[in-house]
C-alpha cells in the first residue's frame, strides 16, 4: 500500500478491509460477519426489538445477543448469523459469478 505524510503523521489508504489491513487471518470471513451483524443491529433497532425479544427471535440467548452487540461473535457462523436475519425477517441472496482475478473473493452487498 502507498504510504505517505500528512502532517508529520504516516498515513496509508485501507484496502476497504479492516481485517486485511492489520494482517488477521480469514480477513475476508470477519469482514462479512461484521456486516452481517451490522445488518442484525439495524434489523434489531428498526423492528424496536430489545435484546430479550431478539434473542428469542433469533433462536439465540441474550447473552449472546449483547455479545454480538459489543463485536464479540467469533462464536457464531456466517451461516448462524444468515439463520438470524431470516428469523428477523429479512432475505438473503448470495450471488455467484466467475472472479475477475485468479482467486475469487467474498462480499456482503447490503
Amino acid at each position: 500500500m502507498k504510504k505517505r505524510l500528512i502532517d508529520g503523521i504516516e498515513v496509508q489508504r485501507s484496502s476497504g478491509n479492516v481485517y486485511a489491513d492489520l494482517g488477521l487471518p480469514d480477513a475476508e470471513k470477519l469482514k462479512i460477519k461484521t456486516g452481517l451483524v451490522v445488518e442484525i443491529r439495524k434489523a434489531m433497532l428498526s423492528l424496536g426489538l430489545t435484546q430479550q425479544e431478539a434473542a428469542k427471535r433469533m433462536g439465540i440467548t441474550q447473552p449472546k445477543v449483547s455479545e454480538m452487540m459489543r463485536g464479540n461473535f467469533s462464536n457464531l457462523s456466517e451461516r448462524k448469523l444468515m439463520d438470524c436475519l431470516n428469523r428477523l425477517g429479512y432475505d438473503i441472496e448470495i450471488k455467484v459469478k466467475p472472479a475477475s482475478e485468479p482467486v475469487g473473493h467474498l462480499r456482503l452487498a447490503a
